[in-house]
C-alpha cells in the first residue's frame, strides 16, 4: 500500500509538470534585461495559468526568477508580460533562453560565447524544440543591445538580427513572419552614460526601430521614464513590471495588425 501511495504522488507530480498541452509559448531571449536583474519587491503577482521552462526541460508553476542564466538573475519582464496577454481558459508556456552579457554575434548557430562558453543560440533552440511539443509559438520577446553599444558593435547589428530570425526560421520549421516579434529599447539611463561623440546605444535603438518598421508582425516597445537598479545598465523592478505591460501592448498591437 505504501508504495501504490508513493507511486500515485510521483506520478502526480509527473504529470503536474510535464503533461501540459495546448499551451501558448512565448519565447524569452536576449541578455540581461530580458533575463531580469530585478530585486524582489514582495510583489506576488497572480501567475495562475502561467508555466516556466525550467532548466531540466521540465513545465513547472511560474515564479521568478523566471530565467537561471546566472546567479543574480532576479525579477524580469516576463511575468507582468504573462499577466497581461493572459487568456480566460488558456495556459501560458513561457520559455526562458536569454543569457546575460552576450552579444548579437553570439546568438548565431554553434558559437560559443567567449564570457559564459555556452551556445547560446544551440541551446535556445533546444529548449524551444522541447517547449513546442506542448503548444503552440505564440509570440517572441527579444530585448539585447547593450553589448553591441561599444566598439562599432552595432555596424552589422541589423544584418545579423535578421540572420538570427531566418536561423530560428529553418531549425524551429516556422514562418517567422507569421509570429508576432516583440523587441525593446535599450533604457536611456545606459544611453546616456556612452559618449556624445558617437553613441552608439542611441544607433542600436534606432535600429531596434528601423527593423520594427520593416514587417508588420514586429513591434518596438519605448523605454523612456523607466529607470535602473544604480548600476546604469539594469531596470530596476518597478521599470521591469513597466516593461512587461508595454511588450504586453506591443503584442496586442501586433495582433490586431495581423488580424485585418
Amino acid at each position: 500500500m505504501k508504495y501504490i501511495i508513493i507511486l500515485f504522488v510521483l506520478l502526480s507530480h509527473f504529470l503536474h509538470t510535464n503533461a501540459q498541452t495546448d499551451m501558448d509559448i512565448f519565447i524569452l531571449i536576449g541578455q540581461s534585461n530580458m533575463a531580469g536583474r530585478g530585486n524582489p519587491d514582495g510583489q506576488q503577482l497572480n501567475l495562475d495559468s502561467v508555466y516556466m521552462l525550467d532548466k531540466n526541460g521540465h513545465w513547472i508553476p511560474a515564479s521568478e526568477p523566471i530565467h537561471f542564466d546566472k546567479s543574480v538573475a532576479g525579477t524580469g519582464l516576463a511575468a507582468s508580460f504573462a499577466v497581461e496577454v493572459r487568456e480566460s481558459g488558456r495556459k501560458i508556456g513561457l520559455v526562458p533562453c536569454a543569457v546575460g552579457g552576450t552579444p548579437i554575434e553570439s546568438w548565431m548557430p554553434n558559437v560559443v560565447d567567449k564570457a559564459t562558453g555556452y551556445t547560446v543560440y544551440n541551446d535556445a533552440v533546444n529548449r524551444i524544440k522541447t517547449a513546442l511539443k506542448s503548444g503552440r509559438l505564440k509570440g517572441i520577446l527579444w530585448h539585447q543591445g547593450e553589448s553591441n553599444s561599444s566598439k562599432g558593435g552595432y555596424k552589422t547589428y541589423e544584418d545579423n538580427f535578421e540572420k538570427l530570425l531566418a536561423n530560428l526560421e529553418r531549425d524551429l520549421s516556422i514562418n517567422i513572419d507569421t509570429i508576432p516579434l516583440i523587441t525593446g529599447e535599450l533604457g536611456s539611463f545606459f544611453i546616456t552614460k556612452e559618449p556624445m561623440k558617437e553613441n552608439e546605444g542611441l544607433i542600436i535603438n534606432s535600429i531596434q526601430h528601423h527593423l520594427a518598421q520593416k514587417k508588420i508582425n514586429r513591434y518596438c516597445v519605448s523605454a523612456a521614464g523607466l529607470n535602473h537598479k544604480g548600476d546604469e545598465t539594469h531596470f530596476d523592478t518597478p521599470s521591469l513590471r513597466e516593461l512587461g505591460k508595454r511588450y504586453a501592448e506591443g503584442y496586442k498591437t501586433v495582433r490586431k495588425k495581423m488580424s485585418q
